[in-house]
């Protein structure tokens, strides 16, 4: 092969190499803009206390819960944990945020973690101790309470949301995980495509 010909064969390598590198480059970017607003949050992974970006959930149906472990509605953990497993390979994802507003949640985070691990058998994700209500709200909650105007007026309030990031539906402590209100608006949510 002359000098000509492999010279012009590392040009056009390098050229596609360039090629592919600026393609990806161009896409981080919009890889990136895919994760709605609403999941753009860092929280703390309940059982390690690890960052976990709640971006990992685009494009999944979400039941957002604040639970407690001494509260009437605790049983629900049961409920929230039979959607987690017949929905979760369709795009469900509950997740849990325990929370001492209401003074029912244990006193720390591995507590929490070994009751509901040990008493219902959770297995959806769970993460830290969290404010849900006032001024010292996480940030998810207080997004949450603007989008919707509501805030948890008590433990195991829910707030579904789809696949596109927006709040579907809210509802009170007394409506049960499994209520048909509930699960029809979470298969609904799940018939959506998915987003690419």
């Amino acid at each position: 092969m002359s000098l000509r010909l492999e010279l012009k064969a590392i040009f056009a390598l390098g050229l596609g190499l360039c090629l592919s590198l600026s393609a990806a480059l161009a896409a981080e970017p919009a890889a990136k803009a895919v994760c709605p607003a609403l999941l753009q949050h860092n929280v703390l992974r309940l059982q390690d206390e690890k960052p976990q970006s709640l971006c990992q959930y685009s494009g999944k149906v979400l039941l957002v819960v604040n639970t407690a472990s001494y509260c009437g509605f605790t049983p629900q953990y049961k409920d929230l944990e039979a959607l987690h497993a017949k929905y979760a390979d369709k795009g469900l994802v509950v997740l849990g945020f325990p929370s001492n507003d209401f003074a029912q949640e244990k006193t720390t985070n591995k507590e929490i973690a070994d009751f509901c691990e040990n008493t219902f058998g959770v297995k959806f994700p769970m993460f830290t101790k969290t404010a849900v209500t006032g001024a010292d709200a996480s940030s998810l909650y207080k997004q949450l309470a603007e989008l919707t105007g509501k805030k948890p007026s008590w433990n195991f309030f829910k707030y579904l949301v789809g696949r596109d990031g927006k709040v579907v539906d809210t509802y009170g402590s007394m409506t049960n995980p499994s209520s048909r209100n509930v699960v029809s608006a979470i298969e609904k949510s799940l018939a959506a495509a998915p987003l690419n």
